[in-house]
């Protein structure tokens, strides 16, 4: 019950500071499993396209949050798993490869008595045995493979939720988006049937501008356009280029 009171009190009062319009150009609002994506300048830019979303897509819908920046403080926890239903995504997954393992070198009790140090070797009336070498050269140990961090993308989309993401990765601050990183191509040839549906978000990032702690009323605005469709053929980059300006496209709609 009170997180459902404090989505009602969210959502009310981003429509009061910003209007949270929404566009529909080239698909109409549905109720089927779509990837929402959209540029990325502010921190506010979940809140706002899950804001703009009509109640029976919201329920169905949900925004992808940064693990190290959303948990930070057990309230941001609290919101973006209660209220939004969000799904974390961890910006430090990768693989990580170990310090070398150096071996210590052997205590000189365990030498044989001519090689400890500051022994003088006498002539020994057997074979000679090399003795043990003082110290291992450092063996670098296996990279160790972290969890991937699309994994709970997929596990949302494998339970049938649509998703909000931002394949920029992080926070742009020019006029267009960065480069998309791989992200979306990855969700879109593992899900075919998932409908993708660029979205661009106007002037959230004056609402509350960096610095500031009191946001400003300003008109906002997410313009959704028409779905782009992975090619069966296309590769990687020719993609996320064409998706990104499906994005661009939207802003002076």
């Amino acid at each position: 019950m009170l997180a459902k009171l404090t989505g009602f009190f969210f959502l009310g009062l981003i429509r009061l500071l910003t209007g949270a319009q929404a566009r529909w150009y080239g698909c109409p609002p549905k109720a089927e499993q779509r990837i929402y994506f959209a540029n990325h300048q502010s921190h506010a830019d979940l809140v706002m396209i899950w804001a703009a979303l009509p109640q029976e897509l919201r329920g169905i819908t949900r925004p992808i949050a940064a693990k190290d920046y959303w948990t930070k403080t057990p309230l941001r926890e609290w919101i973006t798993t209660a209220v939004f239903n969000a799904v974390y995504v961890d910006r430090q997954s990768g693989t990580r490869a170990p310090a070398a393992v150096v071996r210590p070198a052997a205590h000189p009790s365990a030498l044989p008595p001519d090689a400890r140090p500051g022994t003088q070797q006498q002539p020994l009336p057997f074979p000679e045995v090399a003795p043990a070498a003082a110290a291992q050269p450092a063996q670098p140990a296996p990279a160790t493979p972290e969890a991937d961090p699309l994994a709970p993308l997929a596990e949302a989309l494998e339970r049938g939720d649509s998703i909000i993401i931002f394949p920029e990765g992080t926070r742009g601050f020019a006029d267009e988006p960065q480069p998309f990183k791989s992200g979306l191509y990855t969700l879109a040839r593992r899900f075919p049937q998932v409908v993708l549906v660029p979205a661009w978000i106007q002037n959230i990032q004056r609402v509350m501008p960096k610095g500031e702690v009191v946001p400003v009323p300003i008109l906002c605005s997410v313009t959704f356009g028409a779905p782009v469709v992975l090619g069966a053929d296309e590769e990687r980059r020719p993609f996320l280029d064409r998706a990104r300006d499906a994005v661009i496209a939207l802003r002076d709609i």
